[in-house]
């Protein structure tokens, strides 16, 4: 029996004043459907339809350009008539399985997880349910749906503007999230109204219509105090970040991460982090990023997407799509760009960037140096002012340089070339051709002297710095006087 999940993803989001659907505005790095996706896909649910509606397209290429496990498809909700209305555009969908369940889940309520919803499907089968209600226990319950328990299940959910007043002092509400027999859901989806407050076909009406039916429901009360949680504007979007980020910071020190100060901390939900490793304040990481054992992650890190190894100490570094292997230090103002691969023991000193590049093992790029599309060998020392030259304006070109090699201070490396293995550049050379093994290559114009050549220009220098210097003491001695 293969479950599916539906994804309500349609609402324009009018309050977030952005032009991207709001399930597409971020917590920490990520949209919010990402979070909800990733958590359908970590629980093994293969088929995902995402409800969309206002800037639709926008939803495609984001899916489009995800790696998914699951086999996701869209359909349009054109007018935003409820989340019974959503539900009711994926008709067609549903009506492929209705020999089994379906979840259905907000798109803008990131923290739903994978735990909740196969603990929910557990109980939704044990008890034989037609619809299971996951639901979380608020000490603010205000906006969201109450439960209505009775002795055998739950007699339906109250919307917050429905609510008589002592209804309102329930805090065990709806999280958006249900389980449903999908072939029990079919048959009163088309029997709601809109009769309410909003004018809207709820998707919680089809609870009562099913308990009319003499069907069974339920409600699962998750342990993720947080899984109610959403969003509607900026305001509760910033919350929805705090929350988010402390408790992932509160994982990782469970998990025996240091954190010297939080300040300026941000943490992907996809980020891992080996114990021992030392968190400084103002350090983000996003997207698969991976940080070994005994590591120190210096003062304004950005890694993203980024595998460091064990015992790496990196300050004020920015990674993107790169991998750093064991025992390197580098920083401060360095940047890593994609597809560099940065091996054991290498030194990198500040204001270096490297882009699309190896760097062997022991290699030392000492400041102030660009490498960009190179192979560089092990034990490589780099002088200070060292670029490779690798675009021409039109196509690009890579740089080798062999083991052992020594590049002097201020080198042009004018690819394509090869350095060979133990090569001497000498300061300040430009390189064009390639170097043989053991060699010094010195590419110097000759130096010419002609004498006297400065001393017109140093008089017109010399006269112009005395007439700034004697129309500023006027003007000071003017507002003396004043």
């Amino acid at each position: 029996m293969k479950n599916a999940a539906i994804v309500l993803a349609g609402g324009q989001g009018k309050r977030m004043k952005s032009e991207r659907p709001k399930v597409l505005c971020n917590v920490l790095g990520e949209p919010m459907l990402e979070w909800v996706l990733t958590a359908c896909e970590s629980s093994e649910i293969e088929d995902i339809c995402v409800i969309k509606g206002w800037h639709g397209e926008m939803l495609d290429e984001y899916i489009s350009a995800r790696r998914s496990q699951a086999n996701i498809v869209t359909v349009l909700q054109e007018d935003q008539l409820g989340t019974g209305h959503a539900v009711m555009q994926a008709k067609d969908y549903l009506e492929q399985f209705t020999d089994s369940s379906v979840l259905i889940l907000n798109g803008d309520a990131p923290f739903i997880d994978a735990a909740t919803i196969k603990d929910a499907l557990e109980f939704h089968t044990e008890h034989d349910c037609s619809v299971t209600v996951v639901t979380a226990r608020l000490e603010n319950p205000s906006g969201y749906g109450r439960i209505i328990r009775t002795d055998t299940g739950i007699s339906g959910i109250i919307e917050h503007k429905d609510c008589a007043p002592y209804q309102l002092a329930i805090n065990e509400v709806n999280s958006g999230c249900y389980w449903f027999k999908t072939c029990d859901l079919l048959e009163v989806l088309g029997e709601i109204t809109n009769n309410n407050a909003q004018g809207e076909y709820y998707l919680t009406d089809c609870i009562e219509l099913l308990i009319s039916k003499g069907k069974t429901a339920d409600a699962y009360m998750s342990r993720n105090p947080s899984v109610a949680l959403g969003a509607n504007d900026r305001r509760s979007l910033l919350a929805l970040n705090d929350v988010a980020r402390s408790e992932i910071i509160c994982k990782h020190l469970d998990n025996g991460i240091e954190f010297c100060c939080t300040d300026g901390v941000s943490i992907g939900n996809t980020v891992t982090i080996g114990q021992g490793t030392v968190i400084h304040s103002g350090v983000i990481l996003r997207g698969n990023t991976t940080i070994g054992e005994n590591c120190v992650i210096g003062n304004n890190c950005i890694l993203e997407n980024t595998t460091v190894g064990n015992n790496v100490n990196l300050n004020n570094v920015q990674a993107y799509d790169s991998t750093i292997d064991d025992d390197v230090k580098i920083g401060p103002f360095v940047q890593l760009r994609p597809n560099s691969h940065i091996k054991r023991g290498v030194k990198i000193g500040d204001f270096v960037e490297i882009k699309n590049s190896t760097i062997g093992e022991y290699t030392a790029v000492a400041h102030l140096t660009y490498i960009g599309d190179s192979d560089v060998g092990a034990n490589v020392n780099f002088g200070c002012g060292v670029v490779t030259v690798n675009y021409n304006g039109d196509k690009k070109f890579r740089t080798t340089i062999g083991d052992n090699a020594f590049i002097g201070c201020n080198t042009n490396l004018v690819a394509p070339v090869r350095i060979g293995k133990g090569a001497y550049t000498g300061a300040g050379s430009t390189i064009t051709k390639d170097i043989p093994d053991n060699a010094l290559a010195v590419e110097r114009g000759k130096e010419h002297i002609k004498e006297g050549y400065a001393l017109s220009k140093l008089h017109n220098r010399i006269e112009k710095y005395e007439q700034i210097k004697k129309e500023n003491e006027e003007q000071e001695s003017e507002g003396g006087k004043k």
